[in-house]
């Protein structure tokens, strides 16, 4: 059966949680520990969500917010319902589908 993966990153609410709330408050944690992001950059990680992501940054901000990777990143999937066959969900009625079978006859008969 096929599942849908989605996650949530949680980066600006464990933020909100130890009491920064700008970028700049983030940023002199990031170089103290050897991570040189620009501004522009930190901003996009807190404010969206990343489609990459370095393990070494990840590594940084869970111990910049004394965290795990699984509260950073909020998982979840579920179940998707079985995709169907072209017309499995009512029988064919091949019958229905046939032409009529046309009957010749001599000419002038009827």
């Amino acid at each position: 059966m096929p599942r849908q993966i989605s996650y949530r990153w949680r980066l600006r609410e464990l933020m909100a949680a130890r009491g920064m709330f700008t970028v700049a408050e983030l940023m002199p944690h990031l170089t103290e520990r050897g991570i040189t992001l620009s501004s522009s950059q930190v901003h996009r990680l807190v404010s969206g969500t990343p489609e990459r992501l370095s393990l070494p940054v990840l590594a940084t901000l869970c111990d910049i917010l004394d965290c795990t990777p699984t509260d950073l990143i909020a998982t979840s999937a579920q179940n998707l319902p079985a995709r169907r066959a072209a017309g499995e969900e009512a029988p064919i009625n091949l019958a229905a589908r046939r032409p009529t079978r046309v009957r010749l006859t001599p000419e002038g008969e009827r």
